[in-house]
């Protein structure tokens, strides 16, 4: 059923280059908004990267990713998914972080998320480095552990930096398993690759059940196939999609804090996000785009189109719900 409260302006009646940015030009809603309780899918900033080890920057991702958004129009064209005429999409905000206080933003990002859970709203995020999807699974699996497609070069399990260190952008995972966030037989990650530490955090990973699959079974393999297992691995049951840019290969998205060579293109990234249709899905995320490795705004113009697929198999997972 088509609705229109929440579409987004057309280039058509205002050009690209104006106008206030919004996430893919649609209507800021803030929860003291009467519409607010009309929002199907909410997308979120949350410009933190107090997690990252090396490159900083991705603090700055939602603000680029909202302005290169502008490009995004309203209709797929391979499904041909219409994700804001079958849902009510606006763009609620960012999640106000504590830049000088790690353990106060993540509580702040899960009183978020939360919230929208109990709004029943599905959210689409941008970040901001991958500590956030910690603090978006602890508001959304509150009721018990979710399964999870993650697409990264990096598997994110790691124990520790540093010598106890245990909230980086390297560890969300490892954590979401522990507090019974993610069920990990029903996890995934995809495109793994890049030289190793000591490759501990792969041997944790299979070992509490993750299927972790190297960016060799998926060239070797093709993305129907690998996507055919996920869909195996996650079952019917609630699941929450991750994005890291860097799964794609720096050729394509080069601003991002810990690239890898060896990734797929950006076409390969679209047909592998376009084979989650029919995954009951919950949430997602596209993390990691950092606008100062990204002078041309390509890569933020790779993460939101990445975020329009990923929209598209939202708005069509909560329409079969």
């Amino acid at each position: 059923m088509t609705n229109s409260k929440f579409q987004p302006v057309s280039g058509f009646d205002l050009p690209r280059f104006a106008g206030v940015p919004t996430f893919m030009r649609l209507p800021h809603v803030e929860r003291d908004n009467p519409l607010y309780k009309d929002v199907d899918i909410g997308l979120v900033g949350v410009p933190w990267d107090g997690g990252t080890t090396n490159r900083p920057g991705a603090r700055h991702g939602p603000r680029q990713l909202r302005d290169l958004s502008t490009m995004i129009r309203a209709v797929h064209p391979v499904s041909h998914i219409k994700p804001f005429e079958l849902c009510n999409c606006a763009d609620l905000g960012d999640v106000s972080p504590n830049p000088a206080d790690l353990m106060a933003s993540l509580d702040r990002v899960t009183e978020f998320y939360t919230g929208l859970k109990a709004d029943g709203i599905t959210p689409m995020t941008a970040g901001g480095d991958h500590l956030i999807t910690l603090p978006i699974l602890r508001g959304l699996a509150k009721d018990g552990p979710v399964g999870m497609i993650h697409f990264d070069a990096h598997t994110d399990l790691f124990n520790e930096y540093f010598g106890g260190t245990r909230y980086t952008h390297g560890t969300p995972f490892r954590r979401a398993i522990e507090e019974g966030l993610l069920d990990p037989k029903r996890v995934i990650q995809i495109g793994i690759r890049g030289t190793m530490y000591d490759g501990e955090d792969i041997e944790f990973g299979r070992s509490a059940g993750v299927t972790i699959l190297m960016i060799e079974d998926l060239m070797e393999r093709g993305f129907k196939d690998v996507m055919a297992e996920a869909r195996d691995v996650v079952k019917d049951g609630e699941t929450y999609c991750s994005f890291d840019i860097d799964f794609i290969d720096p050729s394509f998205a080069p601003g991002t804090g810990t690239p890898e060579i060896g990734g797929p293109d950006t076409y390969t990234a679209q047909r592998l996000v376009r084979e989650m249709r029919g995954v009951n899905l919950i949430g997602a995320d596209l993390v990691e785009v950092s606008p100062p490795f990204d002078a041309s705004g390509g890569t933020a113009w790779v993460g939101v189109s990445i975020m329009f697929e990923l929209l598209c198999m939202l708005a069509d997972s909560r329409q079969q719900q």
